[in-house]
């Protein structure tokens, strides 16, 4: 402790005046604007409980992500056996993890087995059966990969949906996993909470296929799609009368370029019209590959497929250089902006399905607010008076730190951008007691020593020293179980162990340090010999 009463004592003013500085905002958000510049602008931030808002379940389709990797790795490994001269037919996706195939060489086997320990060693062979004159196998991806992939999948999807929500801008939103396959969003003060859902969930999968115009479309719809085809729907809007129908298209299934290769969206208005649009920038490698796929392909129909429906398909009039491209749609200004989060925050690894969904009013929240804050406000009360009424003048400089204490805990809130919610405030309610206690036991020290005839600065001095220990003791016992909540806890019990870990901090602080300070203060400027406790 420190011995100069004038450094403990500008410590303390500079930590209050510190506190009261990051609290103006919210307690005076109306501060006059000339004054922005040199003031803390973030306020408390309330949680979902405090201030309503939505809370939402996701359950990710891990199997799904493993499907769509399989589809890619049975093209990939469709080419690699032609390179290597493999003769094989009926490659394709099987049921479940699968790929079939049937290789017709009598070597096939061991030719496909070099395969796969060069280029593919995620996959191995789950079976093989004789067929006729060729042999039927059955590949499936390694247990070991297949956890890695679906951890990767709940990964990439969890930035996904952070970045989404960011650029949608709700502050202070809690984004965490759950399980193996869910993810919990709880969404603090959020207005539209339908159209946050729509963001969140929509895969924003982008692929640009080349429509086959070739082929029936009419003969693909009774059923005989050409192989390698695909049939997909596309809106269209009626200008007359402002309806939306849709329109199918025969396309080629494998996609030439796909979303991966964005390296920004952004919303344009198209013409003197005012139609909006959504212009897409592809990166440097994107740009190359539009423009050979452009130049390929020049007089055929590109179509902008997104998450399975076709928004355009555009006549290739010659080679596209520059790496850009729109998205027509006939959007609202609101459905384009979205359009454009997503495709710039990337598609989402896999499907996801909205398993629970609740949502917090505000007028609810307001009330948990004032319930809360009359619940603090009346239990600071009764401890208070409590102080005053058993321990007399000593008692009220106990209840002057712990106000300090309250102060400090909410300053900390503020400072560090941390979420209060109604747990929170049970937290602090809690440390309310813990803070007093602490001066409880350094007082009942105090009473001891005066007991056995010491004088009052000695006995200030024995009491203080000798409680310090115990109030060390069960406060670090106090901030180690709340370290343990935080770790193993959900979100509303995480936030009552912040709250009540700073808590604990502050009425270290303010039971050791501060009363000290106000003690030794009038000791030494008044020369008491007589303390009132």
């Amino acid at each position: 402790m420190f011995k100069s009463l004038k450094l403990r004592g500008a410590i303390t003013l500079i930590v209050c005046l510190g506190a009261v500085y990051f609290l103006i905002p919210t307690f005076f958000p109306n501060i006059p604007s000339s004054w922005n510049q040199y003031m803390f602008k973030d306020k408390i931030h309330l949680g979902l409980d405090l201030q309503g808002g939505t809370h939402l379940v996701l359950e990710i389709d891990t199997d799904k992500a493993l499907e769509t990797m399989l589809e890619r790795t049975a093209s990939d490994l469709k080419e690699s056996l032609m390179d290597s001269k493999v003769r094989f037919r009926n490659l394709e996706k099987a049921k479940g993890a699968t790929i079939s195939m049937e290789l017709t060489d009598a070597d096939g086997k061991k030719a496909l087995d070099n395969v796969l320990r060069d280029k593919f060693p995620e996959l191995e062979i789950d079976s093989t059966s004789a067929k006729e004159t060729a042999q039927l196998v059955t590949l499936k991806i390694n247990a070991k990969r297949a956890v890695e992939l679906k951890k990767l999948t709940i990964e990439h999807s969890l930035e996904t949906i952070r970045n989404r929500v960011d650029q949608f801008g709700i502050a202070e939103p809690e984004i965490i996993p759950e399980g193996e396959n869910r993810i919990i969003i709880q969404l603090p003060g959020i207005k539209d909470p339908e159209r946050a859902k729509n963001l969140i969930g929509k895969t924003a999968l982008l692929e640009f296929k080349i429509v086959d115009d070739e082929n029936s479309l009419e003969e693909a719809l009774r059923g005989n799609v050409p192989e390698g085809d695909v049939v997909a729907y596309g809106l269209r809007s009626d200008k007359s009368t402002g309806e939306r129908g849709s329109s199918p298209y025969l396309l080629k299934d494998k996609a030439l370029i796909t979303g991966a290769s964005l390296e920004t969206a952004k919303v344009q208005i198209a013409d003197r019209f005012g139609d909006v649009t959504v212009g897409l920038k592809f990166n440097s490698q994107g740009a190359v590959d539009f423009e050979r796929i452009t130049g390929e392909n020049v007089r055929k129909r590109l179509a902008i497929v997104l998450d399975g429906v076709v928004h355009s398909a555009p006549v290739i009039q010659e080679r596209i250089a520059g790496g850009q491209a729109q998205i027509t749609g006939n959007f609202t200004m609101e459905e384009a902006r979205d359009l454009a989060i997503v495709l710039r925050a990337g598609a989402l690894p896999a499907p996801v399905t909205i398993l629970e969904e609740r949502t917090v009013g505000p007028s609810l929240g307001s009330d948990s607010i004032q319930q809360g804050v009359l619940a603090t406000i009346i239990g600071s009360l009764l401890v208070i008076l409590f102080m005053i009424v058993y321990y007399r003048l000593s008692g009220a400089v106990a209840d002057i730190a712990l106000v300090i204490n309250i102060v400090l805990i909410l300053a900390v809130l503020a400072a560090f951008k941390a979420t209060l919610t109604l747990p929170g405030i049970a937290g602090m309610l809690l440390t309310v007691g813990v803070a007093v206690d602490a001066n409880i036991l350094i007082f009942e020290r105090i009473r001891e020593e005066l007991r056995t005839g010491k004088t009052a600065r000695l006995a200030l001095d024995t009491g203080y020293d000798r409680a310090f220990i115990t109030i060390i003791d069960t406060h670090i016992t106090g901030i180690v179980a709340a370290i343990v909540l935080i770790f193993f806890g959900t979100g509303p019990i995480k936030g009552f162990a912040v709250t009540t870990i700073i808590g604990l901090l502050a009425s270290l602080f303010t039971a050791i340090f501060i009363t000290r300070v106000i003690f030794d203060y009038f000791m030494w400027n008044y020369n008491i010999k007589k303390l009132s406790i």
